[in-house]
């Protein structure tokens, strides 16, 4: 089966406290928000303690059209995308020897924080010496899902050519989506979660010759996926696209919605390859928000601790959204696990959407 050998994560330059960053929005919607200091619990309860961005926070004092938004969208994604592709091919904690980028057969691009076309993926191509035959596929739109989703296409193409290898780059820039004139509750819920991420992963297919590359004794197979979309709910999660660029939908209704619709989608999941939630010992959730993980854990039943990596990216980073779960994968693979064990990696996105990525630990 197809293997994810290696990942990395990038720090973008800007680190923010989040009480520095409740300070400034407390700033910014004084005039907006009549109860703007119960609203701040906003902040305090999110269970985010920092995360990092692609410009100061002071830069965003000022008003910034759409059009320079996504310039700056442009320029750090193909700066910072370069340096997680170089990482990810050179890292010494899952790779004896860094892999040549001539050998990547399909470049899969994810991202829904900024526009470009060409793809970030071709600007990409033009600073690195990858193979100018190589099969780009740019995914757009999948939100907080965009992660899972990359891996199962990755997943897929693999299994059809199963001599190849692929990266996944997800790259997220949601603070450059942040709006001073939008006074929604949604707009102030994101700007308490939302963060910068970019991340990268190495997939290869089970007769690729990458697999004699891999340094630690077990890594990640992939066995299967699965894509849901529930039906009529397009009005819960995603993008409403103005003159000044892309604002927030965020349901206050996201938590009770996983509650009730994740585990039966989950569940039918696991049946269709002969296994049962008591059978996952490592569950690879995207931190969506505080509220989302506890809705992951009532909803499936998953003890405390199941969470706790997901937990701890989620203080550390906050919401990355797509890039997200990669950070997640990237420190369970920095565990030792035993062969055989199973972890299901699970995202939630708009549409109202869910991805599923089931994998266990073998023996490369």
């Amino acid at each position: 089966m197809p293997s994810i050998l290696s990942i990395s994560s990038i720090k973008l330059p800007y680190k923010v406290s989040q009480s520095n960053a409740m300070e400034f929005a407390k700033e910014m919607f004084a005039n907006s928000f009549k109860d703007i200091t119960r609203l701040m619990k906003i902040f305090e309860n999110g269970q985010v303690d920092s995360r990092y961005f692609g410009m100061p926070l002071e830069w965003f004092r000022d008003h910034h059209g759409f059009e320079e938004k996504n310039e700056m969208y442009i320029k750090i994604a193909s700066e910072f995308g370069t340096k997680a592709i170089q990482e990810c091919l050179s890292n010494p904690l899952f790779l004896t020897n860094p892999y040549h980028q001539e050998q990547i057969d399909a470049f899969i691009f994810v991202s829904s924080t900024g526009i470009s076309t060409p793809t970030i993926d071709a600007r990409i191509m033009n600073r690195l010496s990858f193979s100018s035959h190589i099969k780009r596929i740019p995914l757009w739109g999948l939100g907080c899902a965009g992660g899972a989703s990359g891996l199962a296409r990755a997943f897929d193409y693999c299994k059809a050519y199963p001599k190849q290898n692929v990266l996944v780059l997800c790259i997220e820039l949601c603070s450059l989506t942040f709006q001073k004139d939008d006074i929604s509750k949604s707009n102030l819920v994101g700007t308490s979660l939302f963060a910068d991420g970019i991340a990268c992963a190495l997939v290869c297919g089970d007769e690729s010759e990458a697999r004699n590359y891999a340094k630690t004794k077990h890594v990640p197979q992939i066995l299967a996926s699965s894509s849901t979309l529930m039906p009529d709910s397009l009005e819960v999660m995603g993008w409403e696209v103005k003159d000044n660029g892309l604002y927030v939908i965020f349901s206050k209704d996201i938590p009770s919605i996983i509650e009730g619709w994740l585990k039966p989608n989950v569940e039918g999941f696991l049946k269709e390859n002969g296994l049962s939630l008591s059978d996952i010992s490592h569950f690879i959730a995207h931190p969506g928000g505080k509220k989302v993980l506890d809705a992951y854990q009532h909803s499936l039943g998953f003890k405390e601790e199941m969470l706790r990596i997901s937990s701890d990216v989620l203080k550390e980073f906050g919401n990355m959204s797509s890039a997200t779960i990669l950070y997640v994968l990237e420190r369970f693979m920095h565990m030792n696990k035993s062969e055989g064990e199973y972890g299901l990696a699970a995202a939630l996105g708009p549409g109202f959407s869910s991805e599923q990525v089931l994998v266990r630990w073998e023996h490369v």
